[in-house]
């Protein structure tokens, strides 16, 4: 995403985004879900807005805990719909609420997000999105490669010149580790 690395930088809302969090590895399951949370909602809408309005996702979503949001009802849905800090979109809230309980289950079976991530990887853009619309709801193309791209799984976040990507390079993110992976 090298368009990215020509507007971010500097930027008052993008800059901190771009050269602290994306394309940065994330291990933690309600850091992968925040993540995939903002990408859902962003579908149709710019990312700047999803970074204006993190703090009140944020907080409406109770600091994206996978168990906390994972036990929202019908009441915790009303509460969200009616909150103007964040998305109001039904599909959207009920996405991210239904992601957080498969994100538990698959707890079960790989011990984490992250693990049942490491467990798939690595794979092309088109298995993973394959695999993410078998296990999760909402997931269409755009969503899956920016979450995977965004948390280190997928290339493509910086260009080689971008002063980041060598960050990231040294952390040696899950894409950077695959050998053969073809892109």
């Amino acid at each position: 995403m090298s368009g990215y690395c020509d507007i971010a930088p500097g930027h008052p809302v993008h800059a901190h985004y771009h050269d602290n969090e994306y394309g940065f590895p994330l291990r933690d399951d309600d850091a992968l879900l925040e993540r995939f949370a903002l990408e859902i909602n962003q579908a149709g809408l710019s990312w700047e807005l999803m970074l204006k309005k993190r703090g009140g996702f944020r907080s409406a979503y109770r600091g994206f805990v996978v168990d906390k949001v994972a036990r929202f009802g019908e009441r915790d849905e009303a509460r969200l719909l009616a909150d103007s800090s964040i998305i109001r979109n039904r599909l959207k809230v009920r996405a991210v609420i239904e992601n957080a309980r498969r994100i538990r289950a698959l707890r079960d079976s790989h011990g984490s997000f992250a693990a049942w991530l490491d467990a798939h990887h690595p794979m092309t853009k088109p298995d993973w999105m394959k695999l993410f619309k078998k296990t999760f709801v909402f997931t269409g193309g755009e969503i899956v490669n920016e979450m995977l791209m965004s948390t280190g799984y997928l290339p493509g976040a910086h260009r080689e010149t971008c002063p980041v990507y060598g960050r990231i390079a040294a952390i040696s993110p899950p894409w950077m580790r695959a050998q053969g992976f073809r892109f």
